[in-house]
C-alpha cells in the first residue's frame, strides 16, 4: 500500500535513504551521507513524502519538492521487487509532470528512470559532491482520441 508518510514512519525512512544512499552511491564517500542524516531527517519531516508500506513495515518511499523528485529509495531486502515502478507510477498520477537529478554514475537509476520515459535534458556537476548528474524530465502525455 502506499500512502502519505506520518511522523512515526520518519525514522524507517531516513534509515532507508541512509543505507541505499551508502550502497548505491559507494564513488562517493559514506560519510558524507551520515554527516547529511541529522539534517535530511529533520527535511524528510517536513516534505511530501509517500512511502510503500507491507504487512507494517515501510519499505520504500517517494519525496517531493514540488514537482521536483528529491528521492525515490527502496530498502535493500525489497529491491528488485516493483516497489519502486509501483512509487513512480503513483508520483505519475499525482502530478503532470516530474524533474529530478541523478547521479551518472548511478547507472541502474538512471536506466530506470529512462524505462520510466524520463528524458534527460541537462548535465551538470552536484556542487555538494562534485559528481557529474543529469537532470531527467517527465511529462504526462496528453490523451488524444480520433
Amino acid at each position: 500500500m502506499i500512502r502519505r508518510c506520518t511522523d512515526t514512519d520518519i525514522n524507517a525512512v531516513a534509515e532507508i535513504w541512509l543505507y541505499t544512499n551508502i550502497k548505491v552511491h559507494s564513488f562517493i564517500p559514506p560519510q558524507y551521507w551520515t554527516e547529511s542524516f541529522d539534517y535530511v531527517k529533520e527535511m524528510l519531516a517536513q516534505a511530501e513524502i509517500y512511502v510503500y508500506e507491507n504487512s507494517g513495515k515501510v519499505q520504500g518511499f517517494i519525496g517531493f519538492n514540488g514537482n521536483y523528485i528529491e528521492g525515490i529509495f527502496v530498502s535493500e531486502s525489497c529491491q528488485s521487487k516493483s516497489i519502486g515502478k509501483k512509487l513512480m507510477d503513483y508520483a505519475k498520477n499525482l502530478k503532470p509532470e516530474l524533474t529530478l537529478n541523478v547521479y551518472i554514475k548511478n547507472c541502474r537509476a538512471v536506466k530506470f528512470y529512462q524505462r520510466e520515459q524520463f528524458r534527460i535534458v541537462e548535465e551538470a556537476i552536484d556542487k555538494n559532491t562534485d559528481e557529474p548528474e543529469y537532470k531527467m524530465i517527465w511529462k504526462k502525455q496528453a490523451n488524444t482520441f480520433n
